[in-house]
């Protein structure tokens, strides 16, 4: 069988690590390290690790076993490294995490910890293995303070390499900016329906960890000696003992995330529209999403979505927007708009324009933070509602005759 570095990699992950145990030499070192890229080219990056030492399969992915010839002009110049940074909301469970790296095998006899350090307190990660040129996720939860501000986290490791530290995170209050009272003399004459934005989704995640088994080897180490019986007679005796001469054997338990929702918009319960699906214009929207995250991992890995931001058509998808609050939480949670200020019923709704044409209405909304090791998870919904007429044609007052 045939293989290629990337190849070789991808089966060795699919195996838990079975062909490193054999062939490390061979599928962890020979094979990726004959060809790599000196400087980035085509969106690949230059391969600036150890030309010796032993890599992981990841770094045997993104890095290594491919090159690309080059005849006319010179290399592009590399990048300058980007620092790392990550934006969080306020009052959010969240996870931060740094992939452990290690040239050496990280044993259960002498394991690995990493520690971070956030707003004063330290989160330790204890009893880490990792075997030899291999590398891991290491990660923490912990909830963001309620006020919008920037922190620095710090990460430390009591062996192997870190990818990141420190870590610059943003914490944002999205509770801003929503959208201004309507009025019933409201116009917008020049109104055009604007191109729906498409936001960054992340919808699937994988990560693992690994663990190790001693091997046991047991080897007979002989010491012989010359047991004289006489002058001219005697005999050997061996005086040996068993010896372990083991090793680890390292496991590798992959675990994979995925996060679906679905988003519904309906009529104000309070307005006199008899359809579920169509309003007149300045009448109020409903809407609900419902999310649902799936894995194969402890549901201490990860969080349910718990924000959900909501953009409309005649503000562009920008501008202004409404959040959401959770109805329930977890990894099945559900969310709806928060009460709307301008509701004489403090309803959770949103009013659409007075002036907005007949036809379909469609606002948009970002289901965010749905935290995992591998980042955060994140979709994008759309759903519409048609208009037809406006709510004039309900409340038209006229003198009497």
């Amino acid at each position: 069988m045939a293989m290629t570095a990337h190849e070789a990699a991808l089966y060795d992950q699919i195996l838990s690590g079975g062909l490193r145990s054999k062939m490390v030499s061979l599928t962890h070192q020979n094979l990726p390290l004959s060809m790599f890229l000196e400087n980035p080219d085509l969106d690949f990056p230059a391969w600036s690790g150890s030309r010796s030492s032993r890599v992981s399969n990841d770094q045997i992915i993104t890095s290594l076993g491919l090159g690309i010839v080059r005849f006319n002009g010179a290399p592009p110049t590399p990048p300058p490294p980007s620092q790392t940074s990550v934006q969080y909301r306020t009052n959010t469970e969240v996870i931060t995490s740094a992939r452990l790296s290690t040239s050496a095998p990280i044993t259960p006899e002498s394991p690995a910890s990493v520690t971070f350090h956030i707003m004063g307190s330290s989160y330790t990660v204890s009893n880490i293995v990792i075997p030899e040129g291999d590398s891991q996720l290491v990660w923490v939860k912990w909830r963001t303070p309620s006020q919008p501000q920037t922190i620095s986290i710090q990460v430390s490791s009591s062996k192997g390499s870190l990818s990141a530290s420190p870590i610059t995170a943003s914490i944002v209050d999205l509770n801003q900016n929503i959208p201004p009272d309507p009025k019933a003399t409201d116009r917008n004459d020049s109104f055009q329906e604007p191109s729906i934005l498409s936001y960054t989704a992340k919808t699937t995640a994988s990560w693992g960890i690994w663990s190790a088994r001693w091997h046991a080897y047991w080897v007979w180490i002989p010491k012989w000696q010359w047991i004289s019986a006489g002058p001219d007679s005697g005999y050997w005796v061996d005086f040996g003992h068993w010896e372990d001469q083991g090793w680890w054997d390292y496991t590798w338990t992959g675990y994979n995330a995925s996060l679906s929702a679905t988003q519904s918009v309906t009529p104000d319960t309070k307005s006199p529209n008899t359809a579920s699906d169509r309003i007149k214009s300045g009448y109020g929207i409903e809407m609900d999403v419902s999310t649902a995250v799936s894995s194969n991992a402890p549901s201490s890995h990860m969080t349910g979505a718990q924000n959900a931001v909501s953009y409309f058509p005649e503000f562009n998808y920008q501008t202004y927007w409404r959040l959401h609050d959770l109805k329930t939480n977890g990894l099945n949670a559900n969310l709806w708009l928060m009460p709307n200020v301008f509701s004489t019923y403090q309803s959770r709704v949103h009013f659409t324009p007075i002036w907005y044409p007949d036809g379909p209405y469609t606002p948009i909304t970002r289901v965010l933070d749905a935290w995992t090791p591998d980042g955060m998870l994140t979709l994008q919904l759309q759903s519409s509602i048609t208009i037809s007429d406006n709510l004039f044609s309900d409340w038209h007052i006229a003198p009497l005759k």
